[in-house]
């Protein structure tokens, strides 16, 4: 979504130039292990800390996506266009002393790709891969728009910032071309930056310098990237600066060294599994709404996560919350600008949940004095907090010890919530992947390609090959049946889209790709992907998920949906333009039934920044002062129905349907992390015209809400798209969620801070005998907070934060 013009970057961060976008500290506020794979970098970086290394790349095993046949097409990108890009066929040597920064630039930007003063676009997908060696960059390596950037996992490759580097990054994720980014941060999707050192130490440590520039929003992500930050004395640099967005995630980081490790202003962001050793401070928070940090290791720092930007009369940081973590030989943890009296009322929240503490001196720092105190020897952090608490009845505002969540065991590995890091197959050769293409499908977004590529599925599962889906648009015409045992991973973010009137029927829904059948076991992965249907589509089901895994959890990491809004889905600005003037439905508007059922039978899901979205706006629109904004719609969002449950859902986002975007029902032990639980907004931008009961008549069959008990005797805005729904389901337990309603047909004075918050009455109901623990709730543009069987417990005007509104602790118990 574009919001630039609702909440304008300066509101957040202060004037922003392309002199002082660049990482300035004083703007900014003042391990890796078995889950990675064969990372060579990360255990022998993190187990000497060292930061001032001479870090020279290593040689190692050839990873299978050189060797593999590059063979991806864009159908509606340029005539010729190329997804995949090796540096090295671009000229540059990784050798540690040529400059390699012309070639891999030119890698990144050849083929008349979304660069400079291009909005966005969904036609020029790519892939640009970095074999083992040491890259020198004498300037920043520009990033494109749809651009996955990976490097080789097996033996990673440095970039190196030459001494004489001249810019602000080493990567930089949105040039300031001018004095505004290159994109809105708030519409930057579709990116990747894997398996890389970002090495800053030859030059000067009083120099300002980042390794990434990375403000971005969802559909992204960082991983498996260490920072080698210079730790001299007065040293100004910094591993990551982002300083407007509404992301995302990172996982798997390592920083060494630097003045800030993480410098962050985002809407919200999932971070897991990052480790800081020796920074002065290891994460510097300028402005948020929410933050949710999983396994998060600083050691030997001056100070852990500085949320203290705005003093006590004007904080700008929302609420962190923090679990599975430790902090070792660090003076101070967290410092707080959050007093009696402080402002925003509920700013500066912050959960800590079994925290792991050695030597730490001071927990929690306030601004006249210590809020939480730490120790000089070892100990845990069952559960703290502070800010407004519901149990259910509230507000009360706390800064005190909490009664920690009781974690379901299914959903546990040891003592700590099961994590796992998107796999990237390192270990295996070319021979073990089967192409789509090899296998007959074409990927022009025209042929119909369901045959060969449920062929290519059963084949690959019979054998054991993982399915490579080479860069395309695949179009089916019935079912994709995904059989136990599959594995399936896509080059440049591959389009499976559903066509045809097989999927247009709503009284009789079908699934576009289903996984398993009902009552089916075994081990299904899918990575890269993303499922989008063309034309009307009133039936489909983009993910029917059936199958339950006795072991190992099945999973998704980068798996989108994208309904309507791109090239080639007959459903843009031309097709299906916004109509606030008009009540009536286009039926060629109607683009799906549901984006994922979950159905009763599955259990043991992990699911891992996966972004399913309905289009609000035309991607590959250029032009226009509305961003090309377009009304198409779906009938329900995420429905969970598992009866055995144990699902995680980690930075998981889910937008814009009609009648809820997650639904939990008669299902339990479910840990669902994200500071952005529906990215931005929770409903259609059309409603209430039509409202949540149009076009889709609600179906009892699949617990669809009729909001007849939620909306009896209620006035205004009540008949609008939940964004999170409970119905009889017990132990969910929610680490970070944001709740977003910006616009009532499309006008944004609904939600403007310090307005009436009335785009929707309601947006978060808890329904029958359900039981559900929140850790930090940021809700914005709805008057309720949270219902219980259509009576409202919570309303913002009592939990009024820096621009969405904050529950730091919410429980049914």
């Amino acid at each position: 979504m574009h919001i630039s013009s609702l909440l304008p970057l300066t509101l957040l961060l202060g004037s922003v130039s392309p002199a002082n976008a660049i990482p300035v500290a004083e703007a900014a506020g003042g391990g890796i292990h078995a889950r990675h794979g064969n990372n060579e970098y990360g255990s022998d970086l993190v187990s000497r800390g060292s930061s001032n290394a001479n870090i020279v790349a290593r040689d190692g095993p050839a990873f299978w996506m050189e060797s593999i046949k590059h063979q991806g097409i864009s159908p509606f990108g340029p005539s010729g266009y190329t997804t995949f890009r090796n540096v090295k066929d671009f000229g540059a040597k990784g050798d540690g002393v040529t400059d390699d920064t012309a070639a891999i630039n030119n890698a990144i930007s050849s083929g008349a790709r979304c660069g400079q003063n291009c909005f966005s676009s969904t036609t020029t997908p790519a892939v640009v891969y970095f074999p083992s060696g040491t890259y020198v960059v004498s300037a920043p390596i520009f990033d494109y728009y749809n651009t996955i950037i990976i490097g080789n996992p097996n033996a990673m490759p440095v970039i190196k910032a030459s001494s004489g580097f001249n810019g602000g990054y080493l990567i930089d994720g949105d040039p300031y071309f001018s004095a505004d980014p290159n994109w809105p941060a708030t519409t930057v999707f579709w990116r990747q930056v894997r398996n890389f050192v970002l090495d800053t130490t030859d030059v000067a440590a009083g120099t300002q310098i980042s390794g990434i520039h990375w403000p971005t929003a969802q559909a992204t992500s960082l991983q498996n990237i260490v920072f080698q930050l210079s730790a001299d004395q007065g040293t100004e640099h910094q591993g990551i600066f982002c300083e407007s967005g509404s992301a995302g995630f990172a996982g798997d980081l390592v920083f060494n060294g630097g003045k800030i490790g993480a410098a962050l202003g985002n809407q919200q962001f999932t971070m897991r599994n990052l480790t800081f050793n020796n920074a002065v401070t290891a994460i510097s928070h300028f402005w948020n709404w929410g933050w949710t940090y999983q396994e998060i290791n600083i050691n030997n720092c001056q100070l852990g996560i500085d949320i203290s930007t705005g003093g006590s009369d004007q904080q700008s940081v929302g609420s962190i919350t923090l679990f599975d973590s430790s902090i070792t030989n660090t003076p101070v943890a967290i410092k707080s600008a959050r007093s009696d009296s402080s402002a925003p009322q509920t700013a500066g929240s912050i959960i800590l949940e079994n925290v792991a503490l050695d030597n730490v001196g001071v927990v929690v720092e306030g601004p006249n004095s210590t809020v939480l105190a730490g120790t000089s020897g070892s100990s845990v952090i069952a559960a703290w907090g502070q800010g407004n608490q519901y149990t259910p009845a509230g507000p009360t505002k706390f800064a005190s010890d909490l009664t920690p969540v009781s974690r379901p065991a299914g959903l546990l590995d040891g003592s700590k919530y099961y994590q796992r890091s998107k796999p990237q197959y390192e270990s295996l050769s070319a021979s073990s992947f089967s192409s789509v293409r090899d296998g007959g499908a074409k990927g022009d977004g025209t042929t119909d390609d369901t045959a060969a590529l449920q062929s290519v599925i059963n084949s690959a599962a019979g054998s054991g090959n993982v399915v490579y889906i080479d860069a395309g648009v695949y179009k089916v015409t019935s079912t994709l049946i995904i059989p136990a045992n599959s594995k399936i991973v896509g080059e440049a973010y591959p389009v499976i889209m559903s066509s045809g009137d097989f999927f247009n029927n709503m009284d009789a829904p079908k699934p576009v790709i289903q996984v398993g059948q009902a009552g089916d076991q075994g081990q299904v992965e899918l990575s890269d992907l993303i499922l989008s249907t063309q034309g009307p589509q009133a039936g489909a089901i983009l993910i029917e998920w059936n199958i339950a895994s006795s072991s190992e959890p099945a999973g998704l990491w980068d798996v989108h949906a994208r309904v309507g809004g791109f090239a080639g889905s007959q459903q843009t600005t031309t097709e299906c333009a916004k109509t606030p003037n008009s009540s009536n439905v286009d039926n060629n508007c109607i683009a799906a039934y549901m984006l994922m059922h979950v159905t009763p039978s599955a259990s043991n899901l992990y699911m891992e920044n996966c972004w399913l979205w309905v289009s609000d706006h035309d991607v590959d629109v250029q032009s226009g002062s509305d961003g090309g904004q377009i009304t198409i719609y779906s009938g329900r969002g995420l429905n969970i129905e598992s009866t055995a449950g144990n699902i995680w859902l980690s930075g998981t986002s889910v937008e814009h349907s009609s009648l809820y975007q997650y639904q939990f029902a008669s299902t339990k032990n479910h840990h669902f992390l994200k500071q952005e639980m529906l990215t931005q907004e929770v409903y259609r931008y059309y409603q209430p015209n039509p409202n949540a009961l149009t076009p889709f008549t609600p179906n009892t069959a699949i617990h669809d809400p009729d909001f007849a008990t939620s909306c009896s005797g209620s006035t205004g805005n009540c008949a609008m798209g939940w964004g999170l729904r409970v119905v009889n389901s017990t132990d969910l337990h929610v680490y970070g969620a944001g709740l977003y309603s910006f616009f009532n047909n499309y006008d944004a004075t609904c939600s403007v801070y310090g307005g009436p918050q009335n785009c929707q009455s309601s947006i978060f109901s808890i329904e029958g005998t359900s039981a559900i623990s929140v850790y930090n709730l940021n809700v914005l543009g709805s008057q309720s907070m949270v219902d219980k069987d259509g009576k409202s417990l919570a309303s913002y005007s009592d939990n009024i934060g820096v621009f969405t509104n904050n529950i730091a602790y919410f429980t049914t118990n």
